[in-house]
């Protein structure tokens, strides 16, 4: 750990690296279709407990490079957040960073990978920069990182369970 002096009290070095974390849950579809729900981004709703009223830019779509807004909820508090797509793999992998490619602050990646009749998907977010609206101490962060592990959770179930009880289309 570092620690750095300031007015005599220590404070430690946080790094954004530190702050990170993957989910993975098997799901009953092909990648592909996996990929089609997750990368209309309008859809998000469906499974997360913290987003909805998410929707690209006008004629934007899943490509690298396009924009979406977001309503986000967290602590009875309400946000609109942009995030940029950054990868875009069809039935692969499929990512965004919230603020952007150029400044963003974190990354969430969703990667798949056929298993039997299935898809593992995995979820990943990653803390790309430190910013005060996050937090500003390590137990702030890790109680972040925390609460997001549990949506992220809860969102890999949801969609498990919607593509199970959902019939192909």
């Amino acid at each position: 750990m570092n620690f750095t002096t300031t007015e005599n009290e220590f404070v430690e070095a946080l790094e954004a690296a530190d702050f990170a974390f993957t989910r993975r849950a098997w799901v009953d579809a092909a990648p592909a279709r996996v990929y089609d729900l997750i990368s209309d981004v309008s859809a998000i709703s469906r499974w997360s407990p913290n987003a909805d009223k998410v929707t690209f830019d006008p004629e934007a779509g899943p490509t690298v490079g396009a924009w979406f807004s977001g309503r986000n909820r967290k602590d009875g508090k309400e946000w609109t957040s942009r995030s940029q797509i950054v990868r875009a793999d069809p039935g692969a992998a499929f990512a965004f960073v919230v603020g952007g490619a150029e400044n963003g602050i974190v990354r969430w990646e969703w990667t798949l990978a056929p298993q039997g009749r299935g898809t593992v998907v995995q979820l990943s977010w990653r803390l790309l920069r430190l910013d005060p609206v996050l937090g500003t101490t390590r137990t702030e962060l890790d109680a972040l990182r925390r609460y997001m592990t549990n949506s992220v959770e809860t969102t890999l179930d949801a969609l498990a369970q919607w593509l199970a009880e959902e019939p192909t289309r």
